[in-house]
């Protein structure tokens, strides 16, 4: 039977992708010093993989790489050489490589040739130079041949792999009895040609090594039940441990052990395309603004003719928000999926500019929407090469200045009420206010009178703006801050930053945990219906003519129990029909400041499915989407982060 193989490529590339983080991964953690077995093992098992799959779709320079890059892995795990830290370095390389062939192979962007062969020659170098023997073993008679059972996972196929392959991988090691096993067989209308049903009893005869049949089935150990036992049981060796710090214990034998647990946990899991969640997604969305129109129709029936219509309905109420939650649930991923690429980043930067840097991370495992993690990555990463580039000194600097010579970069991530709040901190030289400022008036930037801390660091986020005495290829303290300002912008989300002379620079990113759907307060002001997202609103109340204020130069004020709050008329702002009635004031809070919004009724509180406005209209300054109602209209979902930034930068009438 023929298969097209590109229907198993988009399976193959994602899975790639994983492997490489996984060896990315391990050999930071070899690097640093981990003598674990298994992460030699799971670093090997990810290359052959790839290796495997590139081999049987045809990706030839793939394959090519990464049999060189599996014979070295495949030495240190036998314990032929010592890790050097030159061969650490020369595999990291090639991870970087392969990301650019898979690339090439998936979006036909083509990889730099020079980089590959660089890195070939880099794997090929390590592999002449030899090594030091780290691990002996006394002479140990070779089995007569091995017993091999097989039972492939029915997922098998979806990975590219291919049973009979590997039979033929073992005919080329001895002679070889096949037996097949039906009992997993199910009947012909029941087959599926893309599952693995058939399972096998193996008997390879010869003096073959343990290790030559672990290769043949390392890249499917994953994906199978797998037990092999010698036909004449092997004298029992005898093991010379070598130095901790240059050894690496033989693991081959171990490449086997974990498959049941594996097969188990890939059968409990399974991948399903983005675009099917998010279908799913907006049918709940949908289902949402039905269940908001029933109930909006059901409020003008009388209630003692309707009891159990409205008993109904408040249950659908209840099962809608479990569904909706349920479903944006699948969408949830742990933040380390982000996470894991800084140890990499700060590794090489930190060495490129003779610095030494700590990445401390908490909160790994705090979920967030699929859709957040993929665009968050990149204002993340620009944060952490500005801190290392700029925020961190040299360790000269910071020994003279009484800190320890090595600095530190925390990324943390946390829940905080309806946000997932990212912080990136360093303990570094800290902001320096008097330049900033001096920079700001030089550039004809407006500054208040005697500017808060707050304001001052707010001005490096003006495009362009930087204080760096030279220009680097990595980052400049300000300079695309503005952009990184802009992206979490446009994701509903806002910075804060933080700053102490000599203690360090904080950055906070709080997010929305959902895209799709949020709680919202309804509020009718110049004949208009707007939405105040709930997680934004403190309170509100019936304010008092005595509590209102005009001061010159910040327009009209709020005193709420002592403080004086910024007071903003949403129908003026607006530019809607303004009656001059009596008000309501709701207190809300954006980008850490509070602000009091003039409203003429509190309609209620309901959820509602977000609907992006730039996409279907343009960009309204001051919103950040749309909403369908119960009745049918569309209300506006007001952006109040956006309005305190744009109270701050316009000024104020008397």
């Amino acid at each position: 039977m023929s298969m097209d193989l590109q229907r198993f490529h988009a399976t193959y590339f994602e899975e790639s992708r994983e492997g490489l983080d996984a060896m990315e991964a391990g050999l930071l953690a070899l690097e640093g010093g981990s003598l674990d077995p298994e992460v030699v093992n799971s670093v090997f098992r990810a290359a052959h993989s790839i290796k495997g799959g590139a081999a049987t779709f045809g990706f030839e320079k793939m394959a090519a790489l990464t049999h060189v890059l599996e014979t070295l892995l495949d030495e240190i795990r036998a314990g032929k050489r010592a890790l050097a830290a030159s061969a650490v370095d020369a595999m990291l390389g090639s991870v970087d490589v392969l990301r650019a062939l898979l690339a090439e192979a998936d979006q036909g962007k083509p990889a730099d040739p020079a980089a590959v062969a660089a890195v070939h020659a880099r794997l090929a170098q390590e592999l002449g130079g030899g090594g030091e023997a780290t691990v002996a073993t006394a002479a140990e008679p070779e089995p007569e041949g091995w017993n091999i059972a097989f039972a492939p996972a029915p997922s098998l196929f979806m990975s590219g792999n291919d049973p009979l392959r590997i039979l033929r991988e073992l005919e080329h090691l001895g002679r070889l009895d096949v037996s097949a096993r039906l009992e997993r067989l199910p009947g012909f209308a029941q087959l599926d040609p893309l599952e693995a049903c058939i399972a096998w009893d193996l008997g390879l005869h010869g003096k073959v090594p343990r290790s030559a049949i672990n290769d043949v089935f390392a890249w499917v150990v994953d994906d199978c039940e797998l037990d092999i036992q010698p036909q004449v049981a092997a004298a029992t060796a005898v093991v010379a441990t070598a130095p901790a710090v240059a050894a690496t214990p033989p693991v081959a034998a171990a490449a086997a052990a974990p498959a049941s647990a594996a097969t188990a946990e890939a059968e409990s899991s399974i991948r399903v395309s983005v675009d099917k969640v998010d279908a799913l997604i907006n049918l709940v969305g949908e289902l949402v603004i039905t269940q908001a129109m029933l109930k909006q129709v059901s409020g003008g029936l009388d209630p003692t003719l309707a009891e159990r219509l409205t008993a109904g309905l408040e249950l659908l109420e209840r099962n809608t928000r479990d569904l909706q939650e349920a479903v944006i649930g699948v969408r949830m991923l742990p933040v380390d999926a982000v996470f894991r690429r800084f140890p990499r980043l700060v590794r090489d930067l930190s060495a490129r500019l003779g610095k030494q840097v700590r990445l401390r991370t908490i909160g790994e495992g705090t979920e967030l929407d699929k859709g957040l993690i993929e665009k968050i990555a990149d204002p993340l990463v620009h944060l952490v090469r500005n801190s290392i580039d700029h925020g961190l000194e040299s360790p000269e600097a910071r020994r003279a200045a009484g800190k320890d010579e090595t600095g530190t970069i925390t990324l943390a991530a946390s829940h905080q009420g309806g946000h997932i709040v990212i912080e990136v901190a360093d303990d570094g030289r800290g902001l320096n206010r008097e330049r900033i400022l001096a920079k700001a008036h030089e550039r004809g930037l407006q500054v208040p009178d005697n500017p808060s801390d707050a304001q001052v660091w707010d001005l490096i986020f003006q495009p362009g703006f930087s204080t760096a005495e030279q220009v680097t290829d990595l980052s400049g303290r300000g300079v695309g801050m503005d952009v990184v300002r802009k992206n979490i912008q446009a994701l509903g989300g806002e910075v804060q930053l933080e700053s102490g002379a000599g203690r360090g620079t904080r950055v906070v990113i709080r997010l929305p945990l959902t895209l799709a759907i949020l709680d919202g307060m309804v509020v009718s002001t110049g004949g208009e219906i707007l939405i105040l997202p709930l997680n934004h609103v403190l309170e509100a109340l019936q304010p008092q003519a005595a509590d209102i204020r005009t001061v010159a130069g910040d327009g009209r004020v709020l005193r709420v129990r002592g403080e004086y709050l910024p007071l903003l008329s949403l129908a003026g702002h607006y530019g809607f029909r303004d009656d001059g009635g009596e008000s309501l004031v709701v207190v809300v809070e954006g980008d850490g400041q509070k602000i009091a919004l003039e409203v003429e009724e509190l309609v209620g509180q309901q959820q509602v499915v977000v609907k992006n406005l730039e996409r279907n209209y343009r960009r309204v300054p001051g919103i950040s989407g749309a909403t369908i109602l119960g009745d049918g209209r569309v209300a506006l979902i007001v952006d109040v982060g956006g309005l305190v930034r744009l109270r701050q930068r316009l000024p104020q009438a008397a």
